[in-house]
């Protein structure tokens, strides 16, 4: 069960770490910038980071959070408030691939607003999470 947990953490730990760099690259793809020998497009980019990066460590991390929560028993009234939470960030997750599918077709209105609020909302959600897990106060 050790290693279970270990997987879990780094993955929660990756997951969580791309799901708030997601709309900050989404913050700076939306300002103009000036021409640069190395630009890369920011779509591409943020595309390949959601695909390849965090969906993947989302996906990870859920499993082994159900597998945890099934190998464990795991059960209380704290529990129920943690997968909410995540629900959240997952919900959080799908928001950002929804704003990246905005800037490739050069969408922009209301870009810089949602970005910022998806930011606040899963740092909330991850703060959240960590609390109810290191507390357990309906336990």
């Amino acid at each position: 069960m050790p290693w279970i947990k270990i997987l879990h953490i780094a993955t929660l730990l990756c997951w969580c770490g791309s799901l708030l760099y997601l709309p900050a690259l989404l913050l700076g793809s939306v300002k103009p910038r000036g021409a640069s020998s190395f630009h890369v497009p920011a779509p591409v980019i943020l595309r390949f980071l959601f695909t390849h990066v965090a969906t993947p460590f989302a996906l990870l991390a859920i499993m082994s959070g159900t597998l945890l929560f099934i190998v464990g028993q795991l059960t209380g009234g704290w529990l129920v408030l943690k997968l909410a939470a995540v629900t959240g960030m997952v919900f959080c997750h799908v928001l950002c691939g929804g704003l990246i599918v905005r800037l490739e077709q050069e969408r922009l209105r209301g870009m810089i607003p949602a970005s910022a609020l998806v930011a606040v909302v899963a740092a909330s959600l991850m703060l959240a999470v960590l609390v109810l897990v290191l507390s357990k106060p309906f336990d």
